[in-house]
């Protein structure tokens, strides 16, 4: 079971920890902490995450997807969205996508992407080329181009600038 936080439901790292200690101790997942909470994470800024993206092995999502969803309802999570495996509990909202996809979509090599232990839980967590692999293909997907364009262009500029101060 996933222990609840003292915390407001706000603190959506500490959330993503509790998931992904239950993934890794249900079902040996190491899941990826993905979108801008994982961004958030790579920069140490805040960028007003307002959700959970989290990227599974694409087997979870298809034959096991029963195993995940067992988890999340355990906990208090509610399936909101079948299609987009997305889950809602106190108004915070989780989703899954497949961890493989990141590779024909972005170019990302997901064998190299470093594992992060935090607290006992073990997480993957892209590194700023990654994310600025991953925003510069969602500046050309149609969803988010309308929707997201000026969101990604900003955590592309801001991608850069850690990069720039990297080298």
């Amino acid at each position: 079971m996933i222990e609840e936080t003292d915390k407001p439901m706000l603190d959506m790292k500490n959330n993503f920890l509790h998931i992904a200690k239950a993934l890794n101790e249900n079902l040996s997942v190491v899941p990826l902490l993905f979108g801008s909470l994982g961004l958030e994470q790579r920069l140490r800024t805040d960028l007003n995450a307002d959700d959970i993206d989290v990227l599974i092995p694409e087997k979870f999502l298809n034959d096991r997807w029963d195993s995940v969803a067992d988890i999340m309802l355990e906990n208090g999570y509610t399936l909101y969205d079948v299609h987009e495996h997305a889950f809602e509990k106190n108004g915070l909202r989780v989703a899954f996508a497949s961890l493989e996809s990141l590779a024909p979509f972005a170019g990302v090599d997901v064998e190299k992407i470093p594992i992060t232990e935090e607290s006992g839980v073990r997480y993957l967590l892209l590194d700023l080329q990654d994310y600025l692999k991953v925003y510069t293909a969602s500046l050309n997907d149609g969803y988010r181009k309308n929707v997201k364009n000026k969101n990604d262009q900003q955590k592309i500029d801001l991608i850069n600038k850690a990069l720039s101060k990297e080298v």
